[in-house]
């Protein structure tokens, strides 16, 4: 008997071999010319000023992970608001008992000055 993740797996598989068939076919038949302009790197079709090593500030970083933090919550709800009807009261209070979770660290986030740009 099958296992019932078995159709899963070899559509992994299937994929991974479609995506390494891809890149040795675009390394086999692409152009292997060179040249300096090719080197050199592009900036809005300007020659490039500055040093491309720039520091970010840290404000971005913050954002950036606020935003994967909050950002994940959306893949817990799909799927609570595709199961609603089956999970019934106790997945509505289980739900919201989450959103009370991320509103909180929110608020918090908020207070602590994280989102001002000054």
């Amino acid at each position: 008997m099958a296992h019932p993740f078995f159709p899963v797996v070899v559509m992994f598989i299937f994929a991974g071999v479609v995506v390494v068939g891809m890149l040795c076919i675009a390394q086999g038949i692409g152009p292997k010319k060179t040249n300096p302009a090719k080197e050199e790197p592009f900036e809005s079709g300007n020659p490039p000023r500055g040093d491309a090593r720039a520091r970010f500030s840290v404000k971005f970083y913050l954002v950036a992970m606020l935003f994967l933090i909050f950002d994940i919550e959306v893949v817990f709800l799909y799927p609570w608001a595709i199961l609603l009807r089956r999970l019934g009261v106790f997945g509505l209070v289980e739900m919201g008992v989450f959103l009370a979770i991320l509103v909180v660290g929110f608020v918090y986030v908020w207070k602590k000055g994280a989102l001002e740009w000054d």
